[in-house]
């Protein structure tokens, strides 16, 4: 069953992955602009973000086995208009419907994978299903690239439908819903919750950790974003390589980042162990390598050679990422068991800003300047100003141990 969820949240992330693969070629027929591609790919991400506020109501509606399945199915046909009507407002159309329906599915996901463990080992399947977004763009972008290039931008489109409607077949005939459904617990469960009290939300969003650490996510969501959408394009028309060695180059950051968030994370997990300070393993190490990684992104424009821009942009990009889960551990620790969820939600949904800003202002500084590679390299290095920035506020101000005092203290009073 986790394996099952696994590969959709590959297949999620592979329609995120064929709109920058196939980025160029709709420029080219459609006659877009970048700041109309960039447009397209913020739009996506706006419509993300609200859609994720659903994930709890469709939850509450309808059962973990249908609304994956509807979910789903709206992502197989949703970019298929595309394909036989190909227009600038079809393709907005067709994201934004893409984007509403994939923002609700990495709570539900998450919390199918739940339902088949135990909340003491959860840990393995949150890593694998964190995991298949890096996964995706590793394995399945340059596939989608090949198909591309070799058969058209269409048959991308159509290739990411098909796996799509595989996928809800073989769901409709396996899926069962497992023993531990989170929010449905045994009574002694319940009861432990119950030991600590509610606390109203404003006590827990308004800390300097919960500000501080959103901003230092949107910024690295907005790096995330910019990648997705415009790394190949930059890899062509920047550094020079065919439209299919820059789908392919797609995975060189996404195996960099994986390295990061593995390795990241099991060494923040062994320094935890050994008594260090929440602040310093959930804080200060993952907003270092941000504030690092921001320094090597600054360099981007400098770099001559495309082999050492895609290994530069994939070393900034890589040693970033472990911001992203060592945060969401720090956010989860500041508020009460049972406000879990709802504050990770919120967190994740104010992270996904940076998706609706950075594609488009990336295609903003493209049109501006005077060579579309100078451009994108631009766009990179503000990346890294950005995130460096916000590291230090991070490093400054954010402090589980006290937040959580604050906040969960003051309800146990």
């Amino acid at each position: 069953m986790t394996a099952l969820l696994v590969v959709l949240y590959i297949i999620n992330y592979g329609d995120k992955a064929a709109f920058g693969i196939i980025a160029q070629s709709l420029k080219d027929e459609l006659s877009m602009s970048a700041a109309q591609i960039g447009l397209v790919g913020s739009l996506f991400f706006f419509a993300f973000t609200v859609g994720g506020f659903f994930a709890g109501a469709l939850n509450k509606w309808l059962s973990l086995r249908t609304v994956l399945f509807v979910l789903a199915i709206v992502w197989a046909f949703a970019m298929l208009p595309l394909v036989f009507a190909a227009s600038v407002g079809v393709l907005m159309v067709s994201r934004f419907v893409l984007g509403l329906a994939e923002g609700p599915s990495s709570a539900l996901i998450h919390t199918a994978a739940y339902s088949w463990h135990e909340p003491e080992k959860r840990g393995f399947p949150s890593a694998l299903l964190s995991g298949a977004a890096s996964v995706s763009k590793i394995a399945l972008a340059p596939l989608l690239a090949w198909i591309a290039y070799s058969f058209g931008w269409r048959s991308a489109l159509i290739f990411m439908s098909v796996i799509g409607i595989v996928w809800c077949f073989i769901w409709l005939r396996t899926w069962q819903v497992g023993p531990y459904v989170p929010g449905k617990s045994t009574s002694e469960n319940a009861g432990s919750q119950a030991e600590e009290p509610r606390v109203p939300w404003r006590r827990i969003l308004l800390t300097r950790t919960f500000i501080s650490l959103t901003l230092l996510v949107a910024s690295l969501y907005a790096l995330v974003t910019v990648v997705l959408t415009w790394l190949p394009s930059y890899f062509e028309v920047g550094l020079g390589y065919s439209r299919l060695n820059s789908g392919v180059l797609l995975a060189a950051p996404s195996l960099a980042g994986l390295i990061s968030m593995v390795s990241g994370t099991l060494l923040s997990d062994r320094l935890s162990a050994k008594g260090w300070p929440t602040r310093a393993v959930r804080i200060v190490f993952p907003a270092l390598c941000a504030f690092i990684g921001g320094a090597v992104l600054f360099i981007v424009p400098i770099i001559t050679t495309p082999l050492a821009a895609v290994i530069v942009i994939s070393i900034g990009y890589g040693i970033g990422a472990v911001v992203l889960p060592l945060a969401n551990a720090a956010v989860s620790q500041i508020c009460p068991p049972a406000q879990t969820a709802g504050t990770l939600g919120v967190f994740l949904a104010l992270m996904a800003i940076g998706g609706l800003v950075g594609p488009y202002v990336t295609g903003l500084i493209v049109d501006a300047a005077s060579d579309p590679g100078l451009g994108y390299a631009t766009a990179f290095r503000i990346m890294g100003i950005v995130s460096g920035v916000c590291a230090v506020l991070a490093i400054v101000l954010a402090d589980p141990d006290r937040d959580k005092q604050l906040v969960r203290g003051k309800a146990s009073a």
